[in-house]
C-alpha cells in the first residue's frame, strides 16, 4: 500500500480527533454553560494570582470561541496551521494556568493526549493531508 497514503489516513484520523474534542468542548462552552460562566467558572478562581481581573475576564470569555471555531477548522482540514497554533495557544494558557495554582498539575489527562495530537498533525507535511479541504483548495489554485 502507498505510504503517503496510509500517512493520509493517520493524518486525518489525528484531525479529526483532535477536531472533534476541542470543538464539543466549545460547543458545550458556547451554547450550553454559556461564555461568561466559562470565565466565572474556570477563570475568575484565579483572581488571587498576578493576573489582572481583566485579563481573566478576556480569555475567559475567548477561549471557547477559539474551540469551537478553531476544533471546526481542524475537523474540516481548512486553515489547519492556523487553527492548530490557535489551539495551541490554548492549551499553553490551560497549562499555565493549572500550574499558577497546582506546580505539579498533571498534565497526562488532558494537555498531553491534545498536544500530541497537534503536534501530530502541525508536523505532517501539509501536502500529505490528502484528505482536507486544505488540500483541495491547493490542488484547484494550481490547477488554473
Amino acid at each position: 500500500m502507498d505510504r503517503n497514503l496510509n500517512r493520509a489516513w493517520a493524518i486525518l484520523f489525528a484531525r479529526l480527533i483532535l477536531g472533534l474534542i476541542f470543538f464539543m468542548a466549545g460547543v458545550m462552552k458556547v451554547f450550553q454553560l454559556g461564555p461568561l460562566e466559562h470565565a466565572r467558572k474556570y477563570f475568575l478562581p484565579y483572581t488571587d494570582t498576578f493576573l489582572p481581573v481583566w485579563s481573566l475576564w478576556t480569555v475567559g470569555v475567548t477561549i471557547p470561541f477559539i474551540e469551537l471555531i478553531a476544533g471546526a477548522l481542524v475537523i474540516l482540514g481548512l486553515r489547519t496551521r492556523d487553527a492548530l497554533i490557535a489551539l495551541g495557544c490554548v492549551l499553553v494558557i490551560v497549562s499555565f494556568g493549572h500550574l499558577l495554582h497546582d506546580p505539579l498539575y498533571s498534565f497526562i489527562g488532558h494537555v498531553i493526549p491534545r498536544l500530541a495530537l497537534l503536534l501530530f498533525v502541525l508536523w505532517c507535511p501539509r501536502e500529505d493531508d490528502r484528505f482536507s479541504l486544505d488540500h483541495v483548495l491547493f490542488r484547484s489554485t494550481q490547477s488554473r
